[in-house]
This record gives structure tokens, C-alpha cells and sequence, in this order.
């Protein structure tokens, strides 16, 4: 096990340390006491930092080509990347930037740990589960899914920190590599990856099946009246938006959203052959459908039936 130790009051000196320690970067900002400390513990294929800044930094740094993970003890830090203005504070644990990205941002008096590791230890611990993801694995967000994962991965940190890689004597290696996967596959349960996203795609292609169109078509057809969507068609099936779209793919010519417009548009031809057109209009009756531009209800109309809608209202009968 690797320990180093940096301790100054020279922006200089701290940026060369962070260029050497992290990646090549450049830091500025307006100090007030420059003081920086900073803790490295690292072992094989896992480390493990303290740092601590007693004044507002910013940076701009090179892709670190490894998963880092900042857990915020005091302060706030603040990503800039791509133009956000994303705030992590106390008790946060978030991904810097995916290990192939450059990355911007400041921090504010912050108090943090920082844990990196190598990107394919996530592959590893994903091949444990029940599906091994094709390609690489890789973590897709930058927060936490909820604050019970977002304990979890903090106290999972806290413990390689203060208990795996505290020494001496220095850590056996194979607890080191086991604790690594372990840390890989918390982070992988924390953060959305692509993991999560093949299961999702598994279990939506799964239920895409006869019963949940049946199911989607019958709720359509009695609530085409409604203002229903299709986080609504997809909740009467009993099954995800993804999986509802899946499974119109999968068996018919046309989407939920496409269909529900059909039935509305068939719902809009039977009243406009049946209405009275000296107390109804085109516009009254597109409207009570959900057709709120009359010009594009009259060319859908016209395309599935070749008239216009004005002509239908005429000649009822």
C-alpha cells in the first residue's frame, strides 16, 4: 500500500500535486486561506483520498480514465460539465464524470473523499448477477438512484477508507481486489448503468406480449375521450411506457399514441356523420376528440378517409 501526504498553502504547488495525482488540469479561483491538505491511500487497482480546501477552486481537468467517486463530508462542489450547474453538498456521493469524459466545475471550502477504481472492475461484478450485459459496463448517471443507495455507497467508501486501507501492516491483496468488486457492484445497484438499462429491456420485451396490447387497446378505446397519455395507456396494462410501446411494435402496424388517434379520428367520423350541422361544427367536434389544431385533424381525416370533415358534417345521413 501506497500513503502520500500533501500539505501546502501554494495554488501552484496544489495544482501541480492534482495534475500529478488525478489528471493534467488547471485551477484557479479566489482563496481566501490556500490551504490544501491531502491523504492518498492506494493499493492495487483502488484508491482512496482525502482532501480538504480551505477556499473556492475551480477546475478544468483531462478524462481520468478510471471511476471516480466524490463522497462530500463539508462544503459543496459544483460540476460544470457540458454546461450544468449540478450542487452536491454533505452526505453526497456522486461520479465526477464518466472515465473517458474532461470535466469542469469548483468547490466551495470543501471537505471530501475521493475513491477511484478501474472502469472494468464494473464489468466484473456485473458478469456475477444472473445477465452478463454485452459491452462494457458503464455507470450512466452521475447521482445516486435514492438516498437509501446513496447511504449505502457512502458507507461502503467510509469503510475501504478507514478500514481496508488504514495500516499498518498494509492490506492483503486479495482483500483489496475483493473489496474493490465489492465497492464496483454497490456503485452499479447506486447508479443507473447499463445494466439496469438491459434488464429494463429484457423485462419490457418479456411483457410485450398479446395480453398487454389487448389490455392497452381495450383501455384506449373506452377513454379516447379522455386526456390520456401514454404513461396512462401503459399503467391500465399493467406494464411500463417502453414495454406498452414494445409490444404495438411487436404486433401491429402502428404505436399507442397512433392508435389512440385512430380511434379518436373514428370516434370524430361517426359524430360528424350523425351531427346535426346547423348546431355542430368541425372545430366542436375535432376539440371534444383532442384534435386541438382543426387544420391537422382535417388532413389526418381526410388521409384515412378521403373527404374532408366539412363534407361528412353536410351530408349526415
Amino acid at each position: 500500500m501506497q500513503t502520500e501526504r500533501f500539505d501546502s498553502s501554494s495554488l501552484e504547488a496544489t495544482e501541480e500535486f492534482l495534475s500529478r495525482a488525478y489528471t493534467p488540469m488547471r485551477i484557479g479561483g479566489q482563496p481566501n486561506d490556500t490551504h490544501t491538505r491531502i491523504v492518498r491511500n492506494a493499493a492495487e487497482g483502488l484508491i482512496v483520498d482525502r482532501l480538504a480546501f480551505g477556499y473556492t477552486m475551480s477546475y478544468t481537468a483531462n478524462p481520468l480514465g478510471l471511476v471516480c467517486l466524490i463522497t462530500v463530508h463539508s462544503g459543496t462542489m459544483v460540476d460544470t460539465t457540458d454546461g450544468r450547474s449540478d450542487v452536491y453538498g454533505p452526505g453526497e456521493t456522486f461520479l465526477i464524470a464518466p472515465p473517458d469524459r474532461p470535466y469542469t466545475g469548483a468547490l466551495h471550502s470543501a471537505r471530501y473523499t475521493i475513491t477511484m477504481f478501474d472502469p472494468t472492475v464494473l464489468g466484473t461484478a456485473a458478469a456475477v448477477g444472473s445477465h452478463a450485459a454485452p459491452g462494457p459496463v458503464r455507470l450512466t448517471g452521475q447521482r445516486a438512484l435514492d438516498g437509501g443507495a446513496n447511504r449505502r455507497l457512502g458507507s461502503t467508501i467510509a469503510f475501504l477508507r478507514d478500514q481496508v486501507l488504514t495500516g499498518p501492516p498494509a492490506p492483503d491483496p486479495l482483500v483489496v481486489a475483493t473489496a474493490t468488486q465489492h465497492l464496483a457492484a454497490v456503485a452499479l445497484a447506486a447508479f443507473p448503468s447499463t445494466t439496469q438499462q438491459e434488464e429494463l429491456h429484457r423485462i419490457d420485451s418479456r411483457d410485450a406480449h398479446t395480453d398487454t396490447l389487448h389490455r392497452a387497446r381495450t383501455f384506449i378505446e373506452e377513454n379516447a375521450h379522455r386526456a390520456i397519455g401514454l404513461s396512462d395507456i401503459a399503467a391500465a396494462a399493467f406494464v411500463t411506457p417502453r414495454a406498452v410501446q414494445y409490444a404495438f411494435n411487436r404486433h401491429t402496424d402502428t404505436s399507442p399514441l397512433g392508435y389512440l388517434r385512430h380511434v379518436r379520428l373514428t370516434r370524430a367520423h361517426h359524430e360528424l356523420k350523425t351531427a346535426d350541422p346547423s348546431t355542430s361544427s368541425v372545430t366542436q367536434i375535432a376539440a371534444r376528440w383532442g384534435f386541438a389544431h382543426v387544420g391537422r385533424f382535417a388532413a389526418a381525416y381526410r388521409q384515412l378517409y378521403g373527404t374532408t370533415p366539412a363534407t361528412t358534417l353536410r351530408t349526415r345521413g
